[in-house]
């Protein structure tokens, strides 16, 4: 959901699709970032190798398990969180189904922190990671964007979806703030790690003495969303459909409220490591297939992301 990007704000702003188009899949968001064991219940998709038509596009290895394993930071509605019964549901494990059916294998969610699933990727701990990613130089080439320093090797992306940040407040209780601007003299509670916390770095190096802006980091959007709603901070950050979800069910829609426009908008795209370019291309070929048959649209219509669609997947598209 966030577009957790790295790239500063800019006067550009886009609207994902309305907050009352976003359907509720389940009535809690259950937490459970940084468990790293796998959820029997978190497979998604299953077909056979020989009914796949793009099966023979996936390296041998891969092909032969009949699984890709992806690392997610599941507690992020609507993109990916766990429903009442445990199971991982949302946008991306929706795709992902959609897209074993073209390549014939099914795609296991495995939950972890949203800034350590790169790290999964260059360990071999995932085979690709699927999390409301944004799609950005830095990522591409392994860069922290906050020092510029290299801190691993980058992966590629395989983007399909577009989304922006967005800030929201206590229902009711805005404290004024309608632009990242306005979060001066104030505190903002957000993911570590997301888009979010670098435009909230960077807004704070422009604030004015006596006026400086707090950020407070959490593992998980949900830590967020709890400091926020607790009164802790005065704003909270995340990509636009986490917003407007949280928005819409924390508290029956009694809790939050957008503010401003969404801002930064960029693709997300799944990150696979730069040595496995035959896994990247076949992603790249499913996804566009799910584009052609119909089943994307109809996914991201189910989760309120339709405007965010594009016509096809690009391979690192981001800026």
């Amino acid at each position: 959901m966030t577009a957790r990007s790295t790239r500063r704000p800019t006067a550009a702003h886009s609207r994902l699709a309305a907050v009352g188009a976003i359907a509720v899949a389940g009535a809690l968001i259950l937490t459970g970032c940084g468990d790293q064991t796998k959820d029997k219940n978190n497979a998604s998709g299953s077909s056979s190798a020989g009914s796949a038509p793009l099966a023979d596009k996936l390296p041998a290895s891969i092909r032969d398990k009949g699984v890709i394993r992806v690392g997610s930071d599941i507690a992020y509605a609507p993109v990916e969180f766990k429903d009442n019964s445990g199971k991982v549901v949302g946008l991306d494990p929706d795709l992902a189904a959609a897209m074993g059916k073209q390549l014939g294998v099914r795609f296991d969610f495995q939950n972890g922190t949203f800034d350590a699933l790169l790290t999964g990727i260059r360990s071999n701990r995932y085979d690709v990671a699927m999390s409301a990613m944004t799609d950005n130089k830095s990522r591409q080439e392994g860069v922290d964007p906050t020092t510029g320093k290299k801190v691993g090797e980058g992966v590629d992306f395989v983007d399909y979806l577009t989304a922006g940040v967005s800030i929201y407040a206590r229902k009711g209780d805005t404290k004024g703030i309608t632009t990242w601007s306005d979060l001066c003299g104030k505190k903002i509670a957000l993911e570590r790690g997301t888009v979010s916390e670098d435009l909230a770095k960077a807004e704070a190096k422009k604030c004015p003495a006596g006026k400086k802006l707090t950020i407070e980091a959490f593992d998980d959007d949900q830590q967020a969303q709890t400091r926020l709603r607790s009164g802790g901070a005065d704003a909270a950050s995340s990509d636009f459909p986490v917003a407007a979800y949280a928005v819409k069910t924390s508290g029956g829609g009694k809790d939050f409220q957008l503010v401003g426009d969404q801002v930064e908008a960029a693709p997300y795209g799944i990150a696979v490591a730069k040595n496995n370019t035959q896994l990247r291309d076949a992603l790249k070929a499913a996804m566009d297939a799910i584009i052609k048959n119909g089943e994307y649209e109809k996914i991201l219509t189910k989760w309120g992301a339709e405007d965010g669609a594009v016509k096809s997947s690009v391979v690192n598209g981001g800026k």
